[in-house]
């Protein structure tokens, strides 16, 4: 797997030189109360989105962050798991690692409330990683997911699963692209290190997380990401790369299909109080309601006119019918 040698030089590189400029993020870095992040560990933060969401961290919960950057988000994650061990942290490149180490002394200085050993680093593979079962309530990676060729990134997935304990999240950012990536341009063992041509289609993504075994999935988030052009890459035509935050959650697979969150909700604006479906979903009178892609479907077959369903936004914030 030559080209994942290629991606070991070149964040090697990116852990002894920070590139600010490497894998950019679309959104604002969480500012939150007591929290300063050092300098050098915010240039090192080679994402295209954020893993932190606040209502995911609740009651002291174990954590796994897998592809460590310069340490950024293991110590967001440490804010809301502060004990010892709290948050464990797993890298290919040993270099990266140790960027993360001399970045976690400056953070103690800067804040008070942190310790190095809140967060555990191990050297390891996110192909086989070194994390007991069922032993995980939040694992996370950023970026990193997409630079897998399918077979491997099949194999990544299904580590998470595996160390996630029932009910436990898996939080991702990754580019995806709707458009034909032509082959050349997935073979470029450079641009798929860089995040970028190793890209597919959103509904490919949900499938092999639904496919793993996950029952719920959250879209969180979609924003513009990058543009591949002719005239700096070997391509006919503009390629449009986007961002998305996802979270699976590894419940229970439901007789009838996964849920599938992707932004869409029901209006019900009939002569009634409400409308029952009679399968688990109540309406109240113009009050929307946050609905998976499978309620979705079923509604709209009831044929009603007195019910909305709006397209996907691709931002669903939880508060959902399942």
């Amino acid at each position: 797997m030559a080209y994942l040698d290629t991606t070991f030089d070149l964040y090697k590189e990116a852990a002894i030189t920070p590139d600010v400029g490497l894998c950019c993020t679309t959104t604002p870095v969480w500012q939150l109360p007591g929290l300063d992040i050092p300098s050098k560990m915010l240039s090192m933060n080679y994402g295209c989105g954020s893993t932190v969401h606040p209502r995911d961290l609740v009651n002291d919960p174990k954590i796994l962050y897998v592809g460590v950057g310069g340490g950024m988000e293991l110590l967001q994650f440490a804010y809301f798991s502060r004990q010892k061990g709290g948050v464990t942290g797993v890298d290919v490149v040993p270099e990266m690692l140790d960027a993360c180490r001399e970045n976690f002394v400056e953070a103690e200085k800067k804040n008070p409330w942190f310790k190095s050993d809140f967060v555990e680093l191990h050297e390891g593979d996110a192909l086989s990683l070194p994390v007991a079962d069922s032993s995980i309530d939040v694992a996370a990676q950023n970026c990193l997911f997409n630079i897998f060729k399918m077979a491997e990134l099949k194999q990544a997935l299904a580590e998470m699963y595996r160390v996630l304990k029932p009910h436990g999240r898996l939080v991702m950012s990754d580019p995806t692209c709707e458009q034909h990536m032509p082959q050349h341009l997935r073979d470029d063992e450079r641009l798929r290190a860089l995040c970028l041509s190793g890209s597919i289609p959103l509904n490919e993504y949900v499938k092999m997380l639904t496919d793993i075994g996950f029952g719920t999935i959250e879209i969180r988030a979609k924003r513009p990401y990058r543009i591949l052009d002719p005239a700096h890459y070997d391509t006919d035509e503009l390629i449009f790369i986007e961002s998305v935050e996802v979270c699976a959650i590894k419940d229970p697979m439901p007789a009838d299909g996964p849920c599938v969150f992707t932004g869409k909700t029901a209006v019900y604006y009939g002569n009634e109080e409400f409308f029952d479906d009679n399968a688990g979903h109540v309406l109240l009178y113009n009050q929307p309601l946050a609905i998976c892609d499978k309620t979705a479907g079923a509604l709209a077959k009831l044929g009603r006119n007195d019910i909305y369903i709006s397209d996907s936004t691709f931002f669903y914030d939880g508060g959902g019918c399942c």
